[in-house]
C-alpha cells in the first residue's frame, strides 16, 4: 500500500471558509493527508477545532507556529506537500501569490512550495473582485506559473448579489484534487 498523499488545505478569510470543514473531512475520507492552514482572515469565519479533528493533524494559525524538531513548521509542509489546495481564495490572497508577498505562513508556504507540488486554487469572493482587471490579471499570472483554478461558480452569493463568485461544490474540489494526486 502507498503512503498517503499529503495536501495543504490553505483556507483564507471568505464566508466561503466554513464550506472548507467539510473539504478536509473529505480529504481525509479519500485518504489523503490533510494538514490545514488558516490565515488570519479565516479564523474570523472559522476556528481550528472542527479543522483539528477532522483532519488528525495540528492547524496552522501562525507563521511561527513550531512543532518539535528543527525545521520550521511553513518550510516542513512546503517540502512534504503533494498538492497545495486552497479553498476558498480570496481576491487577496490571489494577489498576494501572483505578487510573491509572503507574510503569513499560508503565502510563505506557497513561495516555498516544492517544486514537485501540484497548486490548485478555488476561489470565493463577490462577483465584481472576481471580474476585476487586477484579479484576472493575477490569475493568468498564476496559471502561466501551472497554476490550477478550479471555479468559481455562479448563483447566489452571500453578500445578495447574484453571479459569478460561489465556491466549487466541495464534492466536485475533492474529486478533482484527488485525480491530481492520481
Amino acid at each position: 500500500m502507498s503512503s498517503p498523499k499529503n495536501i495543504v488545505l490553505g483556507v483564507t478569510g471568505s464566508i466561503a471558509a466554513h464550506k472548507a470543514i467539510d473539504l478536509a473531512s473529505q480529504l481525509t475520507k479519500a485518504g489523503a493527508n490533510v494538514n490545514v492552514v488558516l490565515t488570519a482572515d479565516a479564523q474570523k469565519f472559522v476556528t481550528t477545532l472542527g479543522f483539528k479533528t477532522l483532519s488528525r493533524n495540528p492547524v496552522v494559525t501562525d507563521l511561527y507556529d513550531e512543532e518539535e524538531g528543527w525545521k520550521p513548521t511553513h518550510i516542513r509542509l512546503a517540502d512534504e506537500a503533494d498538492l497545495l489546495l486552497i479553498a476558498p481564495a480570496t481576491a487577496n490572497s490571489l494577489a498576494k501569490f501572483a505578487h510573491g508577498l509572503a507574510d503569513d505562513a499560508l503565502s510563505c508556504i506557497t513561495l516555498a512550495l516544492n517544486p514537485k507540488a501540484k497548486v490548485l486554487l478555488a476561489p470565493a469572493m463577490n462577483g465584481k473582485m472576481w471580474l476585476h482587471p487586477a484579479t484576472q490579471a493575477n490569475v493568468a499570472t498564476l496559471k502561466s506559473r501551472g497554476v490550477e483554478f478550479i471555479g468559481p461558480e455562479e448563483g447566489l452569493l452571500s453578500c445578495g448579489y447574484e453571479g459569478i463568485g460561489r465556491l466549487w461544490p466541495v464534492d466536485q474540489i475533492v474529486t478533482h484534487a484527488m485525480s491530481l494526486l492520481a
